[in-house]
């Protein structure tokens, strides 16, 4: 039997027809996901209420530190462990507890999130390191990496065949380093219906809204939709700015054009003007960016996307010359230099 980590509530009064709001959870993702939208889906009257739940999230990175620290503002008391220490003792600094090794982090956990690079660092911490055997009978897992498709299917057969008393959320997220320090990451959420209103409470401190689009796999089909997106326009934030150089026109006149465009959204506006700066400090690293297009493209056949296709290898081409670990953005540079004297 599943052991219950809310309070139950009482029993709500009984709602009047058409009082009870469920809009299409399509219809209500922005195209910039980064626009901060606070209202969340109307999903009726919730079972319980969560009381203390107790939260683990095993993976510090760009992303994951500032869920993290999110989460403790929540007040949830809060759990971490990261392949590196350094990450996790700020993150004790701020009231976390701080634990050696993914099994421990959760054997007391009610929800656990994941949120490292791949598929490969998820099956190692779930599997190689325990965390999936260590875990406690009724509690929920919030995959939140972006591992695409196939690999999630794979970890959801995983968790059925070894572990079916623990619930799987695949639960990736819309936004980068920036959003998830402001809170405003969109959560792309799918699985049991009957887990909502027991993960929201986590969920709504890591982000500004999140997105329900059905049984687990569905978040990280609806994830590599917004990757694809998200790409094309980096591409041609980065292609458009090096056109305009190669046309000789001044860099200043073009950014200054295209400011308050209605082609750019405040995520492409903000891209915008750290490349006037040439400032490629990382926020989404190309190299992460490459790995989720390709993600995208493996779960279709060859050649159904030939744009795409091409953007992959352009991209292969830039990671190729030791610029991977920079901010996406800096395809721009590496586009603009092709112009330039051997």
């Amino acid at each position: 039997m599943h052991r219950r980590w809310w309070h139950a509530a009482p029993a709500p009064a009984p709602a009047s027809a058409g009082s009870v709001r469920r809009r299409s959870v399509l219809a209500t993702l922005p195209l910039d996901p980064w626009v901060r939208d606070s209202e969340h889906e109307d999903l009726g009257e919730p079972e319980g209420r969560m009381t203390q739940a107790r939260v683990a999230v095993l993976g510090l990175g760009g992303m994951g530190a500032p869920m993290a620290a999110n989460i403790l503002r929540a007040g949830l008391p809060t759990v971490v462990w990261n392949r590196s220490p350094e990450a996790a003792r700020r993150l004790g600094d701020q009231g976390a507890e701080v634990a050696g090794s993914p099994a421990d982090a959760v054997r007391r956990a009610d929800l656990v999130i994941t949120m490292v690079t791949d598929a490969d660092a998820v099956r190692s911490i779930a599997t190689d390191q325990g965390m999936l055997a260590a875990m406690a009978e009724g509690a929920v897992w919030a995959q939140m990496s972006t591992i695409g498709v196939t690999e999630t299917e794979r970890l959801a057969r995983l968790v059925a065949g070894e572990r079916p008393d623990v619930v799987l959320v695949d639960a990736p997220v819309a936004g980068s380093r920036g959003p998830a320090e402001q809170g405003r990451l969109v959560v792309l959420a799918s699985g049991p219906e009957q887990v909502r209103d027991r993960v929201a409470p986590v969920f709504d401190a890591v982000g500004q809204r999140t997105v329900w689009v059905g049984p687990a796999g569905a978040g990280s089909r609806l994830k590599l939709v917004n990757n694809l997106l998200l790409a094309f326009v980096a591409e041609g934030l980065a292609a458009a700015v090096a056109y305009g150089d190669a046309l000789g026109l001044d860099r200043a006149a073009v950014l200054g054009a295209l400011h308050g465009s209605p082609l750019v959204s405040p995520w492409a506006a903000e891209k915008l003007e750290r490349i006037g700066r040439d400032d490629y400090t990382t926020q989404y690293s190309l190299a992460l960016a490459l790995k989720d297009v390709n993600l995208a493209l493996r779960e279709v056949e060859a050649g159904r996307f030939p744009a795409a296709e091409g953007l992959a290898a352009e991209w292969q081409w830039v990671v190729d010359q030791g610029l991977g670990v920079q901010d996406l953005t800096v395809v721009t540079r590496a586009l603009s230099r092709l112009g330039e004297p051997a």
